[in-house]
């Protein structure tokens, strides 16, 4: 399932925490931490309070403390002795050696995927090309970058391998984070709808050759992107 959907939230606000009180507090104060990281509205270098954490999100200070604990585990959290807790920075390496395991692991779902998709699953995959090429027409940020995601996401479903699906999950967490912290502009996104199509082509051809090497050269034409524009694009918002 893709993060989005995995966690329910307001603008600005904590989730409603009645909905799910079967849940441990900590829990849902994690994924709300982790969230805001991943898309930036707690961006790279901010400390994290836990006073204000607390307040911002309407519980006390011990579950906050537990969710900077786990975030730490997880390299989203730095916590410094006599300086305190702050979000982790993200370079133009860790994006990279993100997207090579990307690259093998979609061109791989690619090419199960089309050995085994359906008519009415192909049916679903074209509605998913649409939709991003409605995210892009609209200039929404947030609509661009959840109709990519629930396209790629789509595929490795669609490959019917489990483990292949976990590790997909993982990584899509990590791409999530710096989509949003260096591609504001979408420069590169806007020539993404024919690519898009020419993996949805590829799939629904049924020939699996075809669709391993169409989604890794997507996947490599935007590593190569991140190589010659992502220190300059990290640069200038960080300014």
């Amino acid at each position: 399932m893709d993060l989005y959907y995995k966690v329910e939230r307001k603008r600005g606000k904590m989730l409603n925490f009645e909905l799910q009180n079967h849940r441990p507090l900590r829990e849902i104060v994690y994924e709300q931490l982790k969230l805001q990281i991943l898309t930036g509205r707690i961006a790279p270098g901010t400390r994290m309070m836990e006073v204000e954490l607390a307040e911002d999100l309407g519980v006390s200070r011990t579950p906050v403390r537990e969710a900077i604990r786990k975030l730490e585990k997880e390299a989203l959290v730095v916590i410094e002795p006599r300086r305190g807790a702050y979000v982790s920075d993200i370079s133009v390496k860790e994006m990279v050696d993100t997207l090579v395991v990307r690259e093998d692991l979609e061109a791989l779902a690619a090419s199960l995927a089309a050995k085994r998709i359906t008519k009415e699953e192909l049916e679903g995959l074209e509605k998913k090309v649409t939709d991003y090429s409605e995210a892009i027409a609209s200039g929404d940020m947030e609509q661009i970058i959840r109709a990519d995601e629930s396209f790629h996401h789509r595929i490795v479903a669609l490959s019917g391998n489990k483990a292949l699906i976990q590790l997909f999950s993982s990584v899509q967490e990590l791409s999530l984070r710096f989509r949003y912290l260096y591609y504001e502009d979408f420069t590169r996104y806007e020539n993404m709808p024919v690519e898009h199509k020419e993996i949805l082509e590829a799939i629904r051809s049924g020939d699996s050759d075809a669709a391993r090497i169409v989604s890794d050269n997507h996947v490599k034409k935007l590593k190569d992107f991140v190589v010659n524009e992502g220190e300059s694009a990290f640069n200038s918002r960080s300014e």
